[in-house]
């Protein structure tokens, strides 16, 4: 039985908020090997977060679950019978918060205005100002409300032997060897998009120039067409990946030697599990919410400012005026950073 504090973190959504959280749980982990971890969250975030070897019980709350009083009643009992002493709200939003004050935990801790929004700045009693730049450096600050000053930053994403296998066994069907590059043409804001025939063009550089085969990884029917044009550009040097989940992605991700895609949860899988990323980037900036790491590269033509909901859904104009040569360059210098050991097929 754990005998430590016993913590919450509610991060409840995104996949790569998620992932950029995780260093909460490590950091309190190594301050408090005895603590007792559990993290609250929504399915997508919670498939990536199974397993994880700092939380002892992971809450994963259905869908639409704030809008049944009978689910919120069962979530309460749960959380309370927990006896949470401490709450971290990194996500700090109406839902989030919410879930924190369930627990009944007397200190329950989020972001302070603007970075907290909606109710939070209600149901968070311990509202924190962030002085770091980076949201992992942000919300690690948090932290020292426990007593923890400025920890080693590291995710430890779960490893699943199973995802290991059926990613080897796919690799050697698609004739994918190692070193290989991965592309992720997907990206949740359609002002985040960058056209699929250029990430082709990327593709066939790497090929013709390092000898490099690119993977394109793909989620769903409209980032699967994306990665056949990907391909289709790319001739010989792309092939498309078999369908993963986010563990077996997290197996390719491990694999690969470089990572390319827009600001999205893939982007930062990958820089979780150590793999260099060129990211692309539009309405965001690199500097916050970029993979975390000085091993990454960011590739930005200039920054589309705008409120974060009109962001997500307006043109993706910013990414658009990124031309692959940048884009190529970008992933040269990365590649000149590994050993050339790495880059043996």
């Amino acid at each position: 039985m754990r005998t430590g504090p016993r913590i919450a973190i509610a991060r409840l959504s995104a996949i790569g908020d998620a992932i950029m959280s995780m260093p909460l749980a490590c950091a309190v982990r190594d301050r408090y090997p005895n603590a007792f971890i559990v993290w609250i969250a929504e399915p997508a975030a919670g498939a990536i977060l199974k397993g994880h070897p700092c939380i002892d019980e992971l809450v994963v709350l259905p869908k639409g679950w704030l809008k049944s009083p009978r689910t919120v009643l069962g979530l309460r009992k749960r959380l309370r019978a927990m006896q949470i002493e401490h709450t971290f709200d990194p996500q700090s939003l109406s839902k989030s918060s919410i879930a924190a004050w369930l627990t009944g935990a007397p200190q329950r801790i989020g972001f302070q205005s603007p970075r907290g929004r909606e109710l939070s700045q209600f149901f968070n009693n311990l509202r924190h100002v962030p002085r770091s730049t980076h949201i992992v450096d942000m919300q690690l600050e948090m932290l020292q409300h426990l007593g923890i000053e400025n920890p080693k930053v590291r995710f430890d994403v779960p490893r699943d032997i199973e995802a290991v296998r059926k990613v080897e066994k796919n690799l050697d069907l698609l004739q994918i060897g190692e070193p290989f590059v991965a592309i992720n043409p997907g990206a949740g804001w359609k002002s985040k998009q960058w056209p699929a025939d250029r990430f082709g063009q990327v593709a066939k550089h790497l090929g013709e120039k390092y000898g490099l085969r690119s993977l394109v990884v793909w989620a769903g029917k409209e980032e699967k067409k994306w990665a056949g044009e990907i391909v289709r550009a790319a001739g010989d040097h792309a092939a498309i990946s078999f369908a993963t989940s986010l563990s077996e992605l997290a197996a390719v991700l491990r694999k690969a030697s470089l990572f390319v895609s827009a600001d999205t949860g893939p982007a930062h899988l990958a820089a979780a599990v150590g793999t260099p990323v060129v990211g692309l980037f539009g309405p965001t900036l690199p500097q916050i919410t970029g993979p975390y790491g000085d091993h990454h590269l960011a590739v930005q033509a200039f920054h589309q400012t705008g409120p974060a909901a009109r962001k997500s859904s307006t043109p993706n104009t910013a990414m658009l005026a990124i031309c692959v040569e940048d884009v190529c360059l970008a992933c040269g210098n990365l590649l000149g950073q590994l050993d050339k050991a790495d880059l043996v097929a």
